[in-house]
């Protein structure tokens, strides 16, 4: 049997489990807790194998110093790739304890809550074994995982401290003689610092200025006064400013002719007779704000040549090469520690909090100093899911069939991350003498893909062709937002669905039946009709119902929704209505959690979240000019999981983000008789599309 990716590469056995402390298994995997319950998913595929209660297992935060290295977590691929490495671990650590306690007691042996004991009522417990020397070995694939149960999901491990306001988060750290930091942001990427008074904070007690080429930023013993120092010296620097940022009323405009690179990267060639009508339309979406409620953290502490850090990165491996690589230091001299944060949605700031860290504390040896970025840092400087186009062409036949279709995307690359195209890729690397500078975020190719994610039809059309544009700009910086190009490529895609089943005179579930073949994208579609009963919707009075769906990434999670909304002076998302089928499923509140946060967090996208910017700056910078969907709009979410037990499980946190804005958009042409393909889906949008 061959082995999970993540276990293939990390099979030593102990680098996962350990049973050093009576009664507790110590569990390690590689990817993080981001509030998206991943540790309690984890700690129960643990508990399930190795036949211990949940309780009796102790996830441990990933560090660069102990555990597997499992690369980013991102894609909605924990569950799927680390559960699958863990369960098999669990498998083999099992059966190697199992026979060791059969040898030492010269009998078989059944396990129940760690205990193993025999037909005749003896029995050892796994901590009476010499786990150490017994799991030191490689993992062989040989051993089974247990066969899937249906038990009732565990309660989250980690929420009991966020509810009662128990230290947990990366800013709860104090550490022993603990400093404070601000940076002073450049007011664009790319922008030098010419010139800086730092006579105003001499007033000021105990501050420390640091300045390293446009890098600036101070250091204080107390909170208040770092942030009191760091607005001075802010108003007080000059800068010399790059090319200006974009005009941002013609967003779409630059998007297409900021593309430097084309290319066709997928093609189905096919018979498409009977054309009769050809029909073309342009999606749109603007650059998106990570908009974590709580900004970005890092706490960095030198000791000699050595550095210690601690961050909610999503990939401690890769922010620890990023540190070495731009301060050119050897990567054992740089230790990186999980500590969770605010959750994030993709490549927020997080990693460039943890550097502003590491440069201020290098200047206070011995001593940790703690960053938090302001709410004006985290909206203005962090990267951005960037702006995209879609051109759709597709031909119809005398049926009302779709028997050609051509995706062209444009945009700029969707992952930036530390150590991206070889270099650091964090802010303040760049800013730094003789630091690299930031180079054009990185876009991975299909499958998975960046910009090209979901930009594949699900459907049967004969003849299919997609087009990559992609830009290489620099600025807006951009990089990884939950889903990537799926957002908006989904939407392109299922609005232009919609568009052509009108044109088709056919009901838009009905048309998208007739060329559907994947009996599980069906059963979703069907499910979710079925439960908002799409057959018998009445609608009226400025209120209209749409339904989308998208396998994600074309090899993940099927999702389809369903979406009511009224439309009168503004769009309000009153109903989703979501299916998905996750294959497997490891805990079904888990599963339904990521569902809702993805719907909601989607129809904020979709109805009123966009990066505003003059050419000199970002401007939206806070919660008025960058507002989020509060609570009181939020919709009534109902998720439904299709049980497949029998498959491999399948990441839900990104799959319901394209569906449900495309769900959302079909409503609102349903509503108002007029398709808007520009978002978000603001009145001042809605408005241009019924010009």
């Amino acid at each position: 049997m061959s082995l999970p990716r993540s276990l293939a590469a990390n099979p030593r056995l102990t680098t996962w489990l350990s049973f050093d402390t009576s009664g507790i298994v110590s569990v390690r995997v590689g990817k993080v807790e981001l509030g998206q319950g991943i540790a309690t998913a984890m700690a129960s595929i643990a508990a399930f194998e190795l036949d211990v209660a949940i309780e009796r297992v102790r996830m441990v935060p990933a560090s660069t110093s102990a555990g597997p290295n499992e690369g980013t977590t991102a894609g909605s691929m924990s569950v799927q790739e680390s559960g699958a490495s863990l369960r098999q671990v669990c498998a083999e650590a099992r059966a190697v304890l199992v026979a060791a306690a059969a040898t030492k007691l010269d009998a078989d042996v059944s396990v129940v809550n760690g205990t193993l004991t025999t037909p005749g009522g003896e029995s050892v417990t796994y901590w009476d074994l010499d786990t150490t020397t017994l799991l030191d070995r490689d993992a062989d694939g040989l051993a089974q995982p247990k066969a899937p149960e249906r038990v009732a999901s565990p309660a989250r491990i980690d929420l009991p401290d966020k509810v009662f306001g128990r230290p947990r988060y990366v800013h709860d750290l104090r550490l022993p003689d603990q400093l404070y930091g601000r940076v002073v942001r450049l007011p664009t990427v790319g922008a030098v610092l010419t010139a800086v008074d730092e006579s105003v904070v001499e007033s000021l007690p105990d501050v420390r200025v640091v300045r390293d080429g446009s890098f600036l930023g101070v250091v204080a013993a107390r909170e208040e006064v770092a942030v009191k120092a760091a607005l001075r010296l802010a108003a007080a620097a000059e800068w010399e400013r790059p090319v200006p940022l974009p005009d941002e009323a013609a967003l779409p405009d630059w998007v297409r002719t900021e593309a430097a690179e084309s290319s066709t990267v997928h093609e189905v060639s096919g018979e498409s007779d009977g054309v009769i009508a050809e029909h073309r339309a342009t999606y749109s979406r603007p650059y998106i704000a990570h908009a974590s409620i709580a900004p970005s953290c890092g706490v960095a502490q030198w000791t000699g040549e050595s550095v210690q850090v601690w961050s909610h990165s999503q990939g401690v491996h890769a922010l620890r090469g990023a540190i070495a690589q731009a301060l050119s230091m050897p990567l054992a001299d740089v230790s990186v520690q999980h500590v969770e944060g605010a959750g994030c949605y993709g490549h927020n700031p997080a990693d460039d909090a943890a550097f502003d860290a590491v440069l201020l504390a290098r200047a206070m040896p011995g001593r940790p100093v703690q960053v938090v970025w302001s709410r004006a840092d985290e909206l203005g400087a962090g990267p951005f899911g960037p702006a995209m186009v879609a051109d759709l062409t597709a031909s119809l036949d005398e049926s009302g069939r779709v028997v050609s279709w051509r995706h062209d995307t444009f945009s700029q690359g969707h992952t930036a991350r530390p150590g991206y195209a070889g270099t650091p890729g964090l802010l303040a690397g760049a800013s730094i003498e003789g630091g690299a500078p930031l180079v054009p975020a990185s876009d991975p190719g299909l499958p998975s893909g960046g910009s090209l994610r979901n930009s594949v039809p699900i459907y049967d059309f004969p003849v299919q062709q997609v087009v990559s544009h992609r830009s290489f700009a620099v600025a807006p910086r951009a990089s990884a937002m939950r889903s990537l190009g799926a957002h908006l490529n989904v939407f392109a895609i299922e609005s232009f669905m919609d568009e052509l089943a009108l044109r088709a005179g056919t009901d838009p579930l009905v048309f998208r039946l007739a060329q559907l073949s994947d009996p599980r994208a069906r059963a979703v579609l069907e499910r979710a009709a079925e439960l908002a009963s799409w057959g018998s919707w009445t609608g009226g009075d400025s209120t209209g119902h749409g339904i989308a769906m998208a396998r994600y990434k074309g090899l993940g999670a099927y999702c389809a929704v369903v979406a009511e909304v009224s439309a009168v002076d503004s769009v309000r998302v009153r109903r989703l209505v979501i299916v998905v089928d996750v294959g497997r499923v490891v805990s079904l509140d888990g599963v339904v959690n990521q569902l809702e946060g993805g719907a909601i967090q989607a129809t904020s996208w979709t109805v009123l979240e966009q990066v505003r910017f003059s050419p000199e700056q970002v401007t939206s910078t806070d919660w008025e000019t960058y507002p989020i969907l509060r609570f009181s709009e939020v919709p009534d979410v109902a998720v439904d999981v299709l049980d497949h037990p029998d498959q491999p499980s399948l990441g839900a946190g990104e799959c319901a983000q394209g569906p449900t804005a495309a769900a959302i958009g079909n409503a609102v042409r349903n509503a108002l008789g007029v398709s808007v393909r520009k978002l978000p889906l603001t009145p001042d949008n809605i408005l241009a599309a019924l010009e």
